[in-house]
């Protein structure tokens, strides 16, 4: 199809028009995978993975991905191939009696609600980019280093422009279309992200002590999951599953957008498949990154913001030529985070293209600027705004956090699963006949009763637990 094929001719409609497809399943498969790929995978997986007993806890977490997050992954991508429409208008296509319509708009306010934080954090990533590349810590004890990161984030121009570059740089490749802009783009920093990783890798692994490292990672430790008796037990399954949940970033329909522009060669499940081990590997090769490197330098691996802006750059700060290892993973990081943005940038434009029928150029004006005036209360959170904190989230950053995390994502997928199995919505034979789709693995019939019963009962699970702490907190029984 020629490119000028997909631009809608006078009078059509752009929900109408063909749509444009990835150039290849390699493109699709990396985006999606892009998408899902966060800061999570890096600072908080190997974290929680050593801290419930290393590859223990990581057979638990691959069991909860596979029976709770995948299926989701599917429906999401059927959903999207079977209508060949962004969520702005999958819904009413296949549930024409329009009783689904308002959960177009989930995505929407989810995928918003997202930048309006992540657009900062990506910035964090860039600033340190540059400040490891320009030797900002050389010569720093570990105050100093922790100092660097408080600094920037009270410095609210410095924040705001951080946050400026990262939106430029993300729409920039959105402007350029779906094949020459955000596939070729991400494709190569998705490529170059596992090349980095891979040398990081080789360097961490091979420090004089990161065998201690390694071992608090990866030898399987049943001892420390079941450290607190069942109590205990209880908090390794659901740190499992909130992990296997949260990773690929479902129930927003980020992941949506992109199987309407696939065709249907492959089945979906096999594609799922694949963009969740991608996932989980990035997050597994992270703690061979960041454990051995703690250990070998007597640094203890912190999780949160903490482990990535105060903890390794110590670690670098230590290391033999620290400054490129650390301007190396600041780039990988980086490449992480922007893989988000810009996958996340594309399901918003796309769904402003399909909701108000408007071309590529006004989508990405009207959506730029909206992102734009949205992110301001996050960056400036931690400085001019920072007065504004809700008891037991946090400031500002963490409550559209927790918004997205503990509410939108939980909520969003639930009714993804309603709505592929019941006949209220688009019914179980029409989502497995579309997943079913191509060649490859084939979704599971038997599971039907698992989608209906099972999986909703540990989304609600997962939901509910969210708010315990708070509410213990909130209610002074903490």
């Amino acid at each position: 199809m020629a490119s000028s094929d997909l631009i809608p001719t006078p009078g059509q409609s752009t929900a109408t028009a063909p749509r444009e497809h990835f150039a290849s399943r390699l493109g699709f498969i990396l985006i999606s995978a892009g998408c899902a790929i966060g800061l999570g995978n890096v600072w908080r997986f190997p974290y929680i993975a050593g801290e419930y007993g290393g590859a223990a806890f990581i057979l638990l977490y691959l069991v909860f991905l596979v029976i709770l997050g995948l299926p989701v992954m599917v429906m999401e991508f059927a959903v999207g191939r079977a209508s060949q429409r962004s969520a702005a208008l999958a819904f009413d296509i296949l549930q024409p009696s329009r009783r689904w319509h308002w959960f177009s708009w989930w995505a929407y306010v989810g995928c918003m609600l997202l930048m309006m934080f992540y657009t900062t954090v990506c910035g964090w990533m860039l600033a340190y980019t540059a400040k490891m590349a320009t030797g900002s810590f050389s010569g720093l004890d570990p105050e100093g280093v922790a100092g660097v990161f408080g600094t920037m984030l009270g410095n609210p121009t410095e924040m705001i422009g951080w946050m400026l570059a990262v939106i430029v740089i993300g729409f920039f490749v959105c402007s350029m279309g779906l094949q020459k802009g955000v596939e070729r783009v991400t494709k190569v920093m998705m490529i170059c992200l596992l090349g980095v990783m891979a040398l990081l890798v080789i360097r961490s692994v091979t420090l004089p002590g990161a065998a201690a490292g390694l071992e608090f990672y990866l030898v399987p430790d049943f001892g420390k999951m079941f450290a607190g008796g069942l109590p205990g037990f209880g908090d390794a399954v659901y740190a499992a599953m909130g992990q296997a949940f949260f990773t690929l970033s479902l129930g927003i329909s980020a992941m949506e957008v992109f199987g309407s522009r696939i065709g249907k060669k492959n089945s979906l499940t096999s594609e799922a498949l694949r963009i969740c081990g991608l996932d989980t590997l990035v997050a597994i090769l992270a703690g061979f990154i960041i454990f051995p490197a703690c250990f070998a330098f007597a640094v203890a691996p912190d999780q949160g913001p903490s482990l990535v802006f105060v903890t390794l750059p110590n670690v670098f700060e230590q290391m033999p030529l620290g400054q490129l290892w650390g301007t190396l993973f600041f780039v990988f990081m980086s490449f992480a985070a922007l893989s988000t943005i810009i996958a996340v940038f594309e399901n918003l434009i796309t769904f402003t293209m399909e909701k108000w029928n408007v071309s590529r150029r006004t989508a990405i004006i009207r959506t730029g600027a909206l992102v734009t005036v949205l992110s301001l209360p996050c960056a400036l959170g931690f400085n001019v705004l920072a007065g504004i904190a809700i008891p037991g989230i946090g400031d500002i950053q963490s409550i559209e956090d927790f918004i997205v995390s503990n509410n939108l994502l939980p909520l969003g997928s639930l009714l993804y699963v309603v709505f592929c199995v019941s006949r209220k919505g688009w019914g179980w034979n029409n989502f497995l006949a579309e997943a079913d789709t191509g060649t490859g693995v084939k979704f599971p019939r038997w599971a039907r009763g698992w989608l209906t019963f099972g999986l909703p009962a540990l989304i609600i699970i997962i939901f509910i637990m969210g708010y315990v702490p708070k509410i213990l907190l909130w209610t002074g029984l903490a």
